[in-house]
């Protein structure tokens, strides 16, 4: 399905626009079987046709001829087929060989998969939830999953490879800057990125781009990328995580009821659990709720949430943002409100404002 959304994009009834160094081989081949498969076909479709229209049973005693075989026909028919069918063996497996062979001085990301969301971590500690790579390089992909299985898709690079919960696999792809015209005037393109292997009920919203950048362009993105946090309060860090990290996804902030319990007045509230106790939520809990997904077992939620990668100042910005949702949060000691620095928009999946839930929750 994938596939067919991907190529309706383009005009007309094409392949998608090849991006990557060896989309063009992988598009030879495949329209190599698509014109053997449509030539033979119309010609055994025709011949059955012809055979019908030619040779009717014109009495009902009729029978066929003693012909028992023709050795000029069966070795015609025989070594044909072998021939294309090896160099379609032959034509793919060259292939495969450049697809899963990294040359050796490919720039290494590891891609860490989870429901519902991507994670790009690079050499230098920077991470993101997009895909930046410069283009005129070899990019190695190392690949893992937090979760369960999910693939990792870009139609325009011919890219498909699945990632697996414990275990790493890995690919890797060139693009090449002249073909898609990434220039000093126009130094960054998109394409985007699905997830191919159904992974549970927001499969389909995990989705993200593969953001091509100019070497220039990419150095100067990477130096920003490895402090995200700069010039923001942990509030406002939090809030572009909350988006980033595809936490609204399973967390409303106006207290409806997702995947995961609303982040509206958690922090300073008891929340029961299934054992039967209700701590009040304070720093701790949540924290632990972040490091430790499922560690709580709050009643009425299932133990889904996966184990998302991030650093200690993230965890913080994280924690200190679902505290500001809550009318307990006193940042400055003045009157319990809610931080107005901490409301991020509201995520597509819910529906009233928070304004209108935390009246009827102080109600």
């Amino acid at each position: 399905m994938i596939s067919i959304l991907a190529q309706a994009q383009t005009k007309g009834i094409s392949l998608p626009e090849g991006a990557s160094t060896y989309s063009e081989q992988v598009d030879w081949l495949w329209n190599y079987l698509t014109y053997v498969s449509v030539f033979f076909t119309v010609v055994i479709a025709g011949l059955m046709v012809l055979f019908v229209l030619r040779f009717p049973r014109k009495h009902p005693d009729d029978q066929p001829h003693g012909h028992t075989h023709n050795t000029a026909l069966e070795v015609t028919w025989t070594i044909i087929p072998l021939i294309i069918v090896m160099s379609i063996f032959l034509w793919g497996f060259r292939g495969f060989l450049d697809m899963a062979t990294p040359p050796s001085n490919s720039y290494e990301v590891l891609v860490t998969g989870f429901k519902w969301g991507w994670n790009f971590t690079y050499p230098n500690g920077a991470t993101a939830d997009e895909l930046h790579v410069p283009v005129d390089k070899p990019i190695k992909l190392i690949l893992e999953s937090k979760d369960v299985i999910h693939s990792f898709y870009v139609p325009a690079f011919r890219i498909k490879k699945d990632v697996v919960p414990g275990r790493y696999n890995q690919t890797w792809f060139e693009v090449d800057g002249k073909k898609n015209n990434i220039t000093f005037e126009n130094p960054t393109k998109e394409y985007d990125l699905f997830c191919a292997e159904y992974c549970g009920l927001n499969h389909s919203r995990m989705v993200s781009k593969v953001i091509l950048h100019t070497p220039e362009s990419f150095s100067s993105w990477l130096e920003k990328a490895s402090d995200q946090g700069a010039g923001l309060t942990p509030v406002e860090y939090g809030a572009k995580l909350y988006k980033s990290k595809t936490c609204a996804q399973c967390h409303s902030l106006n207290g409806s009821k997702l995947i995961g319990p609303s982040f509206l007045n958690n922090y300073g509230y008891p929340v029961e659990l299934k054992d039967g106790s209700a701590p009040i939520v304070d720093e701790n809990f949540i924290r632990q709720a972040i490091v430790q997904p499922n560690s709580h077992g709050i009643k009425g939620y299932q133990p889904v949430m996966p184990a998302i990668p991030l650093s200690d100042q993230e965890v913080t910005a994280l924690v200190t943002f679902i505290k500001a949702q809550s009318d307990k949060y006193q940042p400055e000691g003045g009157e319990a409100t809610a931080s107005e620095e901490g409301q991020a928009e509201p995520d597509t999946a819910t529906t009233e404002p928070a304004a209108t839930q935390n009246e009827a929750t102080n109600q």
